[in-house]
């Protein structure tokens, strides 16, 4: 039986570069695949970047013509394609 979808937002494919900082693991630079009002989700190649559910990162939106605000966010799902962030309620 498939697990249930229990999300609230609907989600818009979105393509974009983003840096996540971790204060223990530190920079790395990923893509996203979708964004929603309550967050979005990054694509990861490999495992280099294992961060636990429930721990807190930075994010922020790179390529734009302007400096994008740096968002705290809370990782809340891992897949064997990426990670699901929060934006709020960490």
């Amino acid at each position: 039986m498939a697990e249930e979808d229990r999300r609230q937002h609907v989600r818009t494919a979105m393509n974009a570069r983003v840096k996540i900082v971790h204060q223990s693991f530190g920079e790395f630079f990923f893509n996203t695949s979708d964004i929603s009002d309550g967050g979005l989700f990054i694509v990861m190649e490999d495992d280099t970047f294992r961060p636990e559910l429930g721990d807190r990162v930075t994010v922020q939106v790179q390529g734009l013509p302007v400096p994008a605000p740096v968002l705290e966010m809370c990782v809340v799902r891992r897949t064997n394609d990426g990670l699901g962030l929060q934006f709020e309620n960490c």
